[in-house]
């Protein structure tokens, strides 16, 4: 069984250092810092001049205000279920059932959905509409992921709290201190698959090679911009879109990395 266990490690080390290194080959050579601050020239799809910070723009304002609005909606449910619902409420394993559900489902029905609920309002594709498709994508992984560690925090905890003539309210404060690893896990992976998420936003925030300044504006975002170049007959853009690829992944590892510190930090003050 160790050495099932060592090789497992191996296994997925292997996977994640070859899809890397794959990229990273690739992509930087062709990276400069044209391609990073600047916008799509003329024909940039067919082979012309400029960059992609279209893209780069695009991808941050959706995943930032995604993140903001999700952690917003996810951190009052989960206070509601551990503080405000009793043990074993089953009004509280059906929400969690349905969380569950939602976690699974697979972001190209999100766009569809949202979709959907515009053209029904007569909306078209805009930053707000990649916001709101990529906020409903990742509610269910705050939720979860808070939820099942807010599960484990001692009871003998809260009553005390309790015993000290702490409202519910008051009670929230020990939680959060509790489950501070957890939003930050949660965070990193939502912002993790938010910003590699490529179906939900094809659909609702559209695409420009412009970087929009109004939430009204469609926007375009990295993934989007891979898959757009790697349709172009042209070698060269194909070439690009790994270099591209490579920016999405570095912020991707950046972000892993910082999450990584933020939640030993945060560890520091769960009481186990």
């Amino acid at each position: 069984m160790k050495g099932l266990m060592y090789a497992s490690i191996a296994l997925v080390v292997y996977f994640v250092a070859s899809v890397v290194l794959s990229v990273f080959k690739r992509g930087i050579p062709l990276l400069s810092w044209e391609m990073v601050s600047s916008l799509p020239g003329g024909g940039f799809y067919m082979g012309g001049g400029g960059g992609f910070l279209n893209a780069i723009v695009g991808s941050l304002y959706i995943v930032g205000g995604a993140t903001i609005l999700g952690l917003v909606i996810s951190i009052p449910v989960v206070f509601y279920l551990n503080v405000y619902l009793k043990a074993g409420s089953r009004f509280g394993s059906i929400a969690r059932l349905a969380y569950d559900v939602l976690f699974g489902i697979p972001s190209i029905v999100y766009g569809a959905f949202g979709f959907t609920i515009m053209i029904y309002f007569g909306l078209r594709a805009s930053l707000l509409g990649g916001m709101i498709v990529v906020t409903l994508l990742i509610i269910p992984i705050f939720i979860r992921s808070m939820d099942e560690v807010a599960k484990t925090i001692p009871t003998e905890l809260l009553e005390a709290g309790y015993s000290l003539g702490s409202t519910r309210w008051e009670t929230i404060g020990i939680i959060v201190r509790q489950i501070a690893p957890a939003i930050a896990t949660a965070t990193l992976l939502s912002i993790g698959r938010a910003i590699g998420d490529a179906a939900g936003v094809m659909f609702t925030a559209g695409f420009s090679d412009r970087i929009p300044t109004s939430l009204t504006q469609q926007t375009a975002t990295l993934p989007l911009s891979v898959y757009f170049q790697l349709q172009s007959p042209s070698l060269e853009v194909q070439n690009r879109a790994y270099a591209a690829a490579v920016v999405l992944t570095f912020i991707v590892l950046t972000l892993s990395i910082g999450g990584r510190i933020i939640m030993n930090r945060f560890s520091r003050n769960k009481i186990q």
